[in-house]
């Protein structure tokens, strides 16, 4: 193994106390108060360069040159950090400004708010111009309270570290105090301790009716240069990613399940939905205002809560496991949200509106974009790759035996049957299949004629044979107490065939993430 420095975050449930619940209140309305602050003035220099360009245009320059003569400067955080530290006042020694109460609570707090700012009108820019990839990111809003987010972020001197540990049941935010953890912070203290991670930063968000930390740690991971026993016996695996089930492979997750190749959905929303559509029924019937309202307002709140902390544990587990037991996973280059917008199934009539929604509601649900995520840096830590197929490769119509393509079959098919071969096969299963075959062309996972092989990263090697007195004592080693005990299970399956037939190994997992120990870099 070699050890690489990455970026991970340990994500733990917070236990404050009344009053301090009402100071993180107070220091995320400060984070929304320097957004706005800093988005008001990019906002005021854009719609003066706009008016000028307007007072060209209808002078009678065209809009390309008015555009050319006049510059647009929009200010970033130095120049509105500078501005606001000069007018910003102090109540305590009673200069009235901008914000006079700014000394109340940490100065990360406005740091944090001037970075996010600059970092959503960068999105905006450069998903105008193409360059951002993804939905369409729109105009910059400003944040309301009671709507947007409640979060904030402190940094600290990384060599004098004022976020801290205190044991294993208290965290240390600067400024603010320490405040208790549900959960037990052992892990990334040690760590902390042996100099294996190094604590940059801090978000505390609040998510239902509970307080979130995030530490974000600089940490010496551990990455595998070879693959285990169980990857390289799981091999290359395609899985394909849906909303009827969650996940269909083209292998056995668990050697010892036969089922285990469909994952299905466990359909969090659809559970609780009961309890979310009563909980929004009374919503819609309080006072906007009201002390009801927010109270209506909270339950929903903690029922979506609910929903999306039992999903992101589903997640984390099924990547992890598909990370662990596979040397390749190969997934779909769809398009989520070019999905969502699919054209109605014809001849449903006024059911076709129906369908679609649950369908969304079904994939939303399932969250494919999420486990591709995951999966994305989760096989980094684990020593296997990830493979995403080119978009647009047609899986669900092509024959995984023979190759025909059959243009006949649809989404709404629940089996693929080849009019070539007359080989009958689940759809999705058949997709499983043709999405392995396609990532093992493109790993070149075939033998050449040189007799050279690619390993999983991509390096020519020439397969050894090895010594003959190491041989010897290999098989002098491994005959000396097989005959004292049963043979495996493993001794036994038939050899893997990479073709068809489901890759097998002698090794199962069923670990599951510690999801409330840490999480992936992109929480918080």
């Amino acid at each position: 193994m070699t050890s690489q420095e990455v970026l991970r975050a340990y994500r733990f449930a917070l236990d404050p106390s009344d009053s301090q619940a009402a100071l993180l209140t107070r220091y995320a309305g400060a984070a929304r108060w320097a957004f706005n602050h800093a988005l008001a003035a990019k906002q005021a220099e854009h719609q003066r360069w706009r008016a000028e360009v307007q007072a060209l245009v209808e002078s009678g320059e065209t809009e390309a040159e008015a555009r050319k003569r006049i510059k647009l400067v929009v200010p970033s955080k130095p120049a509105i950090q500078k501005a606001w530290v000069t007018g910003r006042g102090d109540s305590r020694s009673a200069v009235d400004g901008s914000c006079p109460w700014w000394w109340e609570v940490n100065n990360h707090c406005f740091q944090s708010g001037f970075i996010d700012a600059d970092a959503a009108w960068r999105n905006w820019l450069s998903s105008l111009r193409g360059q951002r990839g993804g939905h369409r990111v729109g105009y910059p809003r400003y944040k309301k309270k009671g709507r947007s987010r409640d979060s904030f972020r402190l940094h600290h001197d990384a060599k004098r570290p004022s976020i801290r540990l205190v044991g294993y049941r208290r965290i240390n935010l600067p400024k603010f105090g320490e405040v208790r953890i549900h959960n037990s912070g052992k892990p990334l203290a040690r760590m902390v301790g042996r100099g294996q991670a190094v604590i940059q930063s801090v978000t505390v968000s609040r998510a239902g009716s509970r307080w979130y930390a995030s530490v974000l740690c600089r940490v010496q991971q551990e990455i595998p240069q070879r693959l285990t026993a169980r990857q390289r016996a799981g091999g290359v695996v395609g899985v394909d990613l849906g909303s009827t089930h969650l996940a269909v492979l083209s292998g056995r997750l668990r050697q010892a399940d036969h089922d285990s190749n469909v994952v299905e959905h466990p359909r969090h929303l659809q559970r609780c939905m009961t309890r979310l559509t009563k909980a929004q029924r009374a919503l819609s019937k309080t006072v906007k205002g009201s002390v009801r309202r927010g109270r209506a307002a909270r339950k929903v709140a903690r029922i979506h809560h609910v929903v999306a902390e039992r999903r992101a544990t589903h997640l984390h587990a099924l990547t992890r496991q598909l990370a662990e037991n596979f040397s390749h996973i190969a997934v779909e280059g769809f398009d989520v949200q070019g999905l969502m917008k699919r054209p109605p199934v014809p001849g449903e009539g006024r059911r076709a509106s129906s369908i679609t929604a649950r369908f969304n509601r079904y994939l939303l649900d399932a969250a494919p974009g999420e486990v591709r995520r995951q999966l994305a840096y989760k096989a980094l830590w684990y020593g296997s790759t990830m493979v995403v197929l080119t978009p647009g490769e047609p899986v669900n119509q092509v024959c995984s035996r023979c190759g025909s393509q059959n243009s006949r079959v649809s989404v709404s098919d629940s089996r693929f049957s080849c009019r070539d071969c007359g080989f009958s096969i689940g759809r999705r299963h058949n997709a499983a299949q043709n999405i392995r075959h396609a990532a093992q062309r493109m790993i070149g996972n075939v033998t050449s004629g040189s007799g050279e092989t690619e390993k999983a990263r991509g390096v020519a090697v020439r397969p050894s044979a090895g010594s003959a007195k190491g041989a010897q004592r290999r098989s002098e080693k491994t005959s000396g107490h097989r005959g004292l005990m049963p043979p495996r299970e493993s001794d036994l399956a038939a050899p893997c065939v990479p073709h068809q037939g489901d890759m097998q190994g002698d090794q199962s997992t069923g670990s599951t993430p510690e999801r409330d120990g840490f999480c992936d870099p992109g929480c918080g």
